[in-house]
């Protein structure tokens, strides 16, 4: 017998055992926002982040960090002013040094607002303006509505893991194509930050062999 946590939203569990069962396996939702941090801190962890590992990307961050003295993160200005060489030198790639540099300069003309202005933008506005910045796609900025401002209603359906995640709970030979997962992702309004989030956790459990489906 499914015994789904009574704060899960009905929308993620009515009618769809296979889900029930994975939140069940995985208990309460407890992805915590980092509400503190800047637009433009966010955005310069999401592209660090872009195709490494945590590991990778927080040994980066550090370095990045470290060449500012002891500021808790670099201001925009600080970073336009900064040698490119030296983002190169502390491990980030060519093109993610100047993606840096972009957002810092972004950040310094207004493209990237500040934390009240931002607050009060839809999801989709964020994303449209953020995204003329070189080198942040929808990707990171969907991992900043999540993970930065704590909206509750994002599915990042091109997210390798919210695919695999999905393949693995209903059961897929294939990985679902990113249109598959909106389709689906439809029933899970508003609350599909919460169903994207159980689906890495999913992913999670696959690795550890414990995610049995059986129903």
């Amino acid at each position: 017998m499914q015994r789904t946590n009574s704060h899960t939203p009905i929308c993620l569990t009515d009618g769809d055992p296979a889900f029930a069962m994975l939140i069940d396996q995985v208990g309460p939702f407890s992805l915590k926002p980092e509400k503190k941090r800047s637009p433009f801190e966010a955005l310069v962890r999401a592209v660090a982040h872009q195709q490494l590992n945590g590991k990778a990307a927080t040994t980066i961050l550090g370095r990045f960090i470290n060449l500012f003295g002891d500021a808790a993160f670099p201001s925009p200005k600080q970073v336009e002013e900064i040698e490119f060489e030296e983002l190169r030198r502390i491990g980030f790639s060519r093109a993610k040094a100047g993606y840096v540099k972009a957002i810092a300069q972004a950040a310094l003309t207004g493209i990237v607002p500040g934390r009240k202005e931002i607050e009060v933008l839809e999801d989709e506005a964020i994303i449209e303006r953020l995204t003329q910045i070189k080198g942040v796609g929808r990707w990171s900025v969907e991992m900043f509505l999540m993970f930065g401002l704590g909206r509750p209603d994002v599915l990042p359906i091109h997210d390798y893991g919210v695919r695999n995640g999905f393949a693995i709970v209903y059961r897929k030979r294939k990985l679902p194509t990113p249109a598959q997962v909106q389709k689906h992702g439809e029933r899970w309004r508003p609350h599909r930050t919460t169903a994207a989030w159980y689906l890495w956790r999913a992913v999670d459990l696959a690795r550890e062999t414990k995610l049995v489906m059986n129903f």
